[in-house]
């Protein structure tokens, strides 16, 4: 009975020293190894054998990357407002020995130093500064933290600030600055939309005037343009009917004269239309009293005597002069019919076309350019007129073909 006993303890004891010289550590922890109170190593990941009842496990340190919230913390900012920011703080140990005999309680220690810091760094900024300079505060704080935990076997990997809660009676009063730089931005923006469609208006009427001024300038342009031709045109059509008069007073006297010559009239022919003609003389409304004077016969006589010849009964007749055939074609000609013509010159037609071509035309651009155009297209009507007698006669002449006879 007491040899079982004593196989009984004695398997216990064996149970006892394999379980004591086995320990298993899971995948991302670490365990630190002791001997006889005295640290000797860092295990990781697997299956480790000890020295039983000599070596122990001091603590498992999980190795995992960890985030860790912090409650909020009262910070005051340097305009002296109380604001309460919330720290969320991504650290991993990569030194398990470290963070076991190098602090009591690293996690309370990343909490104060991160408080610590926080209130430093935020102490030297205003509340606006604090809420617009996030990026700022989470650089200094991973720097001053990730300083201060190496020595702790902690990598310090992100610090961030989750919520920065400012007073209600700052919110409101945030709020009340917000809405009013709103509202002002609002008013700006409506007033620069206000000026620049008043500005664009006043374009858009100093571009409308200044077309209008062009057009009316160029209309004035071509008016003027066109009251120059017409007057040129009325001139040259002035010019011609005057010649033409004056050619048809000629071709009258040429033909009264043939006629005269070629009907052979005598003087005593000559002063019976003469005297014929004098009671009709006499009737004007202006005539008062007619004296014929005694000398009118001798004045007859003394014609008769020295154009005419005395017969063989002692009369003097005039015998008139023989006639040409020249004379006796112009009197007998009755070809009057090419003596007007009606049509126009061919230049005249060109000159109106081209206004008339120049007054359809869309308004030009520039019209400085149509002008000198215009005027280029105006000069060999210009150049056209005769300036001197001889270019005149052969002008009218070219008018009217049939006057060069007369």
């Amino acid at each position: 009975m007491t040899g079982l006993i004593l196989a009984v303890v004695f398997l216990v004891f064996i149970a006892i020293v394999v379980i004591k010289s086995i320990a298993l550590i899971p995948q991302g922890e670490a365990a630190v190894i002791e001997r006889l109170g005295r640290y000797t190593r860092t295990v990781s990941g697997g299956l480790t054998l000890l020295v039983p009842f000599i070596d122990r496990v001091r603590a498992k340190i999980d190795t995992r990357e960890r985030v860790v919230s912090f409650p909020p913390q009262a910070v005051i900012t340097q305009d002296n407002l109380t604001v309460a920011i919330d720290i969320v703080v991504t650290f991993q140990i990569n030194e398990p020995e470290r963070a076991i005999y190098g602090v009591d309680n690293y996690i309370v220690g990343v909490e104060q130093i991160s408080v610590a810091t926080l209130r430093d760094v935020v102490g030297g900024m205003t509340l606006e500064e604090t809420l617009t300079s996030r990026e700022v505060i989470n650089r200094r704080l991973r720097g001053e933290l990730d300083a201060a935990t190496t020595k702790w076997g902690l990598r310090i990997s992100r610090v961030e600030l989750k919520a920065i809660d400012p007073p209600p009676s700052i919110q409101q009063s945030m709020e009340k600055q917000m809405k009013a730089d709103r509202e002002k931005r609002a008013t700006i923006l409506t007033a620069e939309g206000q000026r620049e469609a008043d500005i664009k208006t006043a374009e858009g009427e100093k571009q409308a005037k200044i077309l209008q001024a062009e057009g009316e300038k160029h209309a004035a342009i071509l008016n003027a343009e066109a009251e120059r031709q017409a007057m040129i045109l009325r001139a040259e059509g002035q010019r011609a009917a005057r010649y033409l008069e004056a050619q048809g007073e000629a071709r009258a006297i040429q033909k009264v004269n043939a006629a005269i010559k070629a009907a052979k009239l005598t003087p005593e022919v000559l002063a019976y239309q003469y005297l014929e003609k004098l009671p009709q003389i006499a009737e004007g409304k202006a005539s008062k009293m007619w004296v014929i004077p005694s000398q009118f016969t001798d004045s007859l006589e003394g014609f008769a005597k020295q154009f005419a010849s005395k017969d063989a009964e002692g009369v003097f007749r005039y015998e008139p002069q023989s006639v040409d055939e020249e004379t006796r074609d112009l009197a007998n000609s009755d070809d009057v019919d090419q003596w007007f013509s009606t049509e126009s010159d061919p230049e005249i037609a060109a000159a109106v076309a081209a206004a008339n071509a120049v007054a359809n035309k869309p308004v030009d651009p520039d019209p400085s350019e149509l002008l000198i155009g215009k005027r280029r297209e105006k000069q060999p009507e210009i150049s056209a007129q005769p300036e001197t007698p001889a270019q005149s006669q052969h002008l009218t002449a070219d008018y009217y073909p049939d006057t060069n006879n007369g």
